[in-house]
């Protein structure tokens, strides 16, 4: 026979195991099983601008160690091309593949500046913020939304 006998292993654990292998079971075997992500659009930061027309952009993604079973980061850098090289270091932006790669590296375009470096813009309230504070204070913008209001009822009382 082909299978040898490992050391204190059972008569029953022994038959188990050959039996899965004539089987072509293969789960008994641990491999990592590698995946290649062709994303169409992808969203990352600007960290160089110093070729004509073209944006170096850093995209960071959470992937899995199988053994771990924690979520590191993975970084990969894109070239992208920037037609109206409207790009600043620091822009966090909107990729889109290309169907056929420009050159041997660029294989991206720019679609989309989604936040320009330092003008960031609260996405869940459309306004703009520093960290974690509003730019405009709630508080005025209520007075002069109530302001305006009160505005459009007296010019509507007044006709």
């Amino acid at each position: 026979m082909g299978a040898a006998v490992a050391e204190g292993e059972s008569r029953v654990a022994r038959c188990r195991r050959v039996r899965a292998w004539k089987q072509g079971d293969q789960s008994h075997i641990m491999s990592v099983v590698r995946s290649s992500v062709h994303a169409k659009w992808i969203v990352g930061k600007v960290i160089g601008t110093a070729m004509q027309k073209t944006a170096k952009v850093r995209v960071t993604r959470l992937v899995l160690d199988p053994y771990l079973l924690k979520y590191f980061n993975k970084r990969k850098t894109y070239f992208a091309h920037d037609a109206l090289q409207q790009c600043t270091v620091g822009d966090i932006v909107l990729l889109k593949a290309l169907p056929v790669p420009r050159t041997k590296h660029v294989k991206h375009e720019l679609a989309e500046i989604v936040f320009k470096v330092g003008q960031v813009i609260d996405p869940v309230t459309g306004k703009p913020c520093a960290g974690t504070t509003y730019l405009e204070s709630p508080v005025s913008l209520e007075t002069t939304r109530l302001t305006k209001n009160l505005e459009e009822l007296n010019s509507s009382l007044a006709q």
